[in-house]
């Protein structure tokens, strides 16, 4: 949560690279994230130095002493403006190339990083607003990092790049991930779904001696207040029942794939901002031929969750598209290679939650209906939440819906839920709601974990028909045997029963009754008038 003063700043910051010259947001997260990771970098070199003084152990150096003046400690007091940009620019960049060697996050983080700050009166405040954010707190650099990729979307600039946080944390939530999954988004943007797996996990995993609940501080060490006076408080979640799983959560637990570079270098610095030690970024067109086998095999190197809002409405060339993917479905659109895509990267047993377009729960065209059949018939398709559509809007105004699946196995049923109301207003202001019916996504997954909880303890079909079987109400279920008769339509209006409540209206007799009485008003009123005239 960024609030009070911590917020000011970063919108100060956020002004002065557009007042600067540089207005593409992503351009500015860009280079903001840059003067971050050196500072980080610092940060980190100073504690390796600290703990090597306490255990005479020697560490790995980041910085050799011919590099010393590169450290952020430095930087900061360079008094001329013109030493510090031709320091940065010409010296400190350069070093960032020059150890990007090999298949660590640094290296894919840093092999492409170029100073896009041609002012150096810019860089001078740039660097002195990095210099106050409190980037030694973990738990308030990751929320610090979020707040400054919601300006994608305000921005009004590649903001389709950004899932909304509260979807993406309704659908973790349904799903559920626990400390051993390996999770992976083949599309990952900022990375929005792993940071929140990974918050997440920590939450899930924090005993109540392990949650600590603090006053939030401004950054000049004073409580931030609410509207009412009150000090605003967080809970900060330590992880530490993890114990023996800490290493995988760090290691090997968060996998991501981008073919843009920038938005690579957004995602890993996201998830470092977080708290992840190492998390695997690659720069990789994962539909395309290119495609490392080791991500795709369904032996120890497959995922056990894929969280995904993969690109769609395009299409590509067959001959760029990994012949694997076409063996499933022969198609060129994006939306429905990229099912195919998960379905391929998955474990047996595997679950998966992917955003897709309204377009394929009911495309006509052969390659839609392939798709769903192998949805059902070789895989286990569980749930659609359909979404209302103006979810992504200022952006797109297209309704979308979650497939909820696993691999392997065949569907009986499959769970619905109609879900209405985000939280938010479905115009492009998207502003939030209060009141009762401004938000169905809590009891989408209340009734998803009901639902999951019965088919564990393999409740018997009536069972479940007599929880879920009212397709009048908002969740609801559809045997497989009905969705296979209707060409695999997974559109919940195929399915939905609408209720009409059946009006009452006057007899034509009351109701020419009252219109004479009307009628008579109006002359009334007419004769009043012209005795006024």
């Amino acid at each position: 949560m960024i609030t009070g003063p911590l917020k000011s700043k970063i919108d100060k910051l956020w002004e002065e690279f557009w007042t600067g010259g540089i207005t593409n947001p992503l351009t500015v997260i860009e280079q903001i994230t840059f003067l971050m990771y050196a500072r980080l970098l610092d940060m980190n070199e100073s504690t390796d130095e600290k703990k090597s003084a306490r255990t005479k152990k020697p560490f790995k150096r980041r910085f050799n002493k011919q590099q010393q003046h590169l450290r952020w400690q430095n930087l900061i007091h360079i008094e001329s403006a013109e030493a510090l940009l031709k320091t940065v620019r010409d010296e400190l960049f350069p070093y960032y190339k020059s150890t990007a060697n090999g298949d660590s996050l640094f290296a894919e983080f840093m092999k492409d990083a170029q100073l896009m700050v041609q002012k150096p009166s810019l860089l001078v405040k740039a660097v002195t607003m990095i210099n106050e954010l409190p980037l030694d707190k973990t738990d308030t650099k990751g929320d610090l990092y979020e707040y400054l990729l919601s300006k994608l979307t305000t921005a009004g600039i590649n903001g389709q790049f950004r899932t909304p946080r509260h979807i993406i944390r309704a659908m973790v939530d349904m799903m559920n991930p626990v400390a051993t999954d390996r999770i992976c988004d083949p599309a990952c943007g900022t990375a929005g779904f792993l940071s929140t797996a990974y918050e997440f996990i920590l939450e899930k995993y924090s005993s109540p001696e392990g949650t600590i609940e603090e006053e939030l501080l401004d950054v000049d060490g004073h409580p931030q207040l609410d509207d009412k006076g009150k000090p605003l408080t967080q809970k900060l979640f330590t992880g530490d029942l993890l114990t023996e799983h800490r290493k995988h959560v760090d290691t090997d637990m968060f996998h991501g794939f981008d073919f843009d570079a920038t938005m690579l270098r957004i995602a890993a610095m996201n998830l470092v901002m977080h708290g992840v030690a190492e998390p695997d970024i690659h720069y990789q067109d994962t539909l395309s031929q290119s495609f490392s086998e080791k991500h795709t095999r369904a032996a120890n190197e497959g995922f056990d969750l894929i969280l995904a809002n993969p690109p769609f409405k395009g299409s590509l060339d067959e001959e760029d598209v990994a012949p694997e993917l076409l063996r499933v479905v022969k198609t060129k659109k994006t939306e429905l290679l990229f099912v195919s895509l998960i379905l391929r990267m998955l474990n047996t047993g595997g679950r998966a939650a992917v955003i897709v377009p309204d377009g394929v729960l009911f495309g006509s065209s052969k390659a839609h209906q392939q798709l769903r059949s192998e949805l059902i018939e070789n895989n286990q398709l569980e749930g659609i939440v359909s979404l209302p559509s103006g979810v992504f809007k200022p952006y797109a105004g297209v309704s979308t819906a979650i497939l909820i699946f696993t691999k392997g196995g065949s569907t009986e049923r499959v769970w619905f839920y109609d879900l209405m109301a985000d939280g938010f207003s479905l115009d492009d202001k998207r502003t939030p709601l209060k009141g009762e019916n401004s938000n169905d996504l809590p009891d989408a997954s209340a009734q998803w974990k009901k639902y999951r909880a019965l088919i564990d303890k393999n409740s018997r079909a009536a069972t479940i028909d007599k929880q879920f079987g009212d397709k009048a109400q908002k969740a609801f279920v559809v045997d497989a045997e009905a969705i296979k008769a209707n060409k695999y339509d997974l559109s919940i209006n195929r399915y939905k029963e609408v209720v009409y409540e059946e009006e009452q209206y006057d007899s034509p007799k009351k109701i020419l009754k009252k219109l004479k009485a009307l009628e008579n008003d109006i002359l009334r009123d007419l004769d009043e008038l012209e005795k006024m005239l």
